[in-house]
């Protein structure tokens, strides 16, 4: 066998690959699970760190106060200090509802600067859970638009099973896209990411080895059985570890059926790019291969050798290898355009249809900024990493 049929065969394999990955998520996303409402529901306490303005944050606050939850609820909001500008809208919302004769109850907790060895959040969540009351801990970050049913659903899910310490949900980013930036986001959470944790959760009751933790119910008693929330110190991504170390200490990490909304609207390409580091860097640490990283290495190898091959093959009058090297990243951007709209329900703007090219032309360049650099920028902090993408 010559190069040239070598070469073929290895990108038909590359495009068998693309579009079979794309019908086991699309399969995990038009089928949901069941789901048997509780008889009576536990007390909860949500803890709601928030650091800086994310968009829509004010309807998000709003949202988060109309939760529908079915049993005694108690909302702790934790900023680092008084200066923090969120704090002002969270008062502003509180008033609002104080004086329109809604009683919540809810309070505004500050939380310092945290130590060298612990990021911002889980610096708040273990404020906020030192101050809980309720016997179920929520944890949901400020950019989630919660409806009347996520809490309801999460705490159903989670006590569906003894055996399950976590239940979180997917997030699918529902603001309309309108700049480069938003598609880049909307594109990475609704078409690379969420989909395939889908897919993979789907593979064994639903469960997954770490937990997404945007909006996450959790045990108290699985906590503490992993030695609290202080044992997470170290890691830049707290979330995934608290997954890793529930199922040391022998509970489950749990997928809801429903999505929640995560809101993104109105970013520079620049200010996707700071998020994209966020998020590999996140995934290095956080992730494990086989099942999550491999998938997505795949479909990255089969475009970056499409846009390699193409010109070449073209320019040297060999349609044939050309044209099925073309096909490559386009099947690459018709997949995952594809998915956002299984996702969100609605399609990416057919101007910025290419947008997904955006996520991996600029990902090489990414990981060896982290692995070099070894710094992340996070929410207005600084944190720099060792080789295991943790705290250095």
């Amino acid at each position: 066998m010559n190069l040239d049929i070598m070469l073929i065969v290895f990108m038909l394999a590359l495009l068998a690959w693309v579009w079979l990955f794309f019908l086991w998520q699309r399969r995990a996303i038009l089928s949901p699970p069941g789901q048997k409402a509780l008889t009576d529901y536990p007390s909860l306490s949500v803890i709601r760190p928030i650091k800086g303005l994310d968009a829509g944050l004010e309807d998000n606050i709003r949202a988060g106060f109309e939760h529908g939850y079915p049993g005694p609820l108690e909302t702790l909001f934790v900023f680092d200090d008084d200066q923090e500008p969120g704090v002002a809208l969270v008062r502003k919302v509180m008033e609002e509802r104080r004086q329109s004769g809604r009683s919540d109850d809810a309070r505004i907790l500050f939380s310092g600067q945290p130590p060298s060895n612990r990021t911002g959040k889980l610096n708040a969540m273990i404020v906020g859970l030192q101050a809980s009351h309720h016997e179920l801990i929520a944890f949901v970050d400020s950019d989630i638009r919660q409806d009347a049913e996520d809490l309801r659903i999460l705490v159903t899910t989670l006590l569906s099973d003894e055996r399950i310490g976590a239940a979180f949900p997917t997030v699918v980013s529902t603001a309309t896209p309108r700049t480069l930036g938003d598609v880049g986001y909307a594109l990475m959470i609704n078409g690379l990411y969420e989909p395939a944790a889908l897919a993979t959760a789907r593979q064994s009751d639903d469960t997954l080895p770490f937990i997404m933790g945007h909006m996450m119910v959790l045990r108290r008693e699985a906590i503490q059985a992993m030695g609290g929330l202080e044992d997470v110190e170290g890691q830049l991504v707290d979330d995934m570890y608290i997954g890793r170390r529930f199922n040391d200490v022998g509970y489950l990490n749990k997928l809801s059926p429903k999505a929640a909304a995560i809101i993104q609207q109105d970013s520079s390409v620049e200010e996707f790019v700071g998020i994209l580091i966020r998020w590999i860097a996140f995934s290095m640490s956080g992730l494990p291969f086989w099942s999550t990283k491999l998938p997505h290495w795949l479909s990255g190898t089969a475009l970056w050798v499409g846009l390699l091959v193409a010109p070449v093959a073209l320019i040297q009058g060999d349609l044939l290898t050309g044209g099925l090297a073309l096909l490559l990243p386009l099947s690459v951007m018709v997949t995952m355009n594809r998915l956002h709209f299984l996702m969100a329900g609605a399609p990416i703007p057919l101007k910025y249809f290419w947008g997904s090219l955006l996520i991996w032309l600029s990902a090489p360049l990414i990981y060896g900024q982290i692995w070099f650099k070894r710094e992340v920028n996070w929410r207005g902090r600084r944190y720099r990493l060792n080789l295991r993408s943790t705290l250095g």
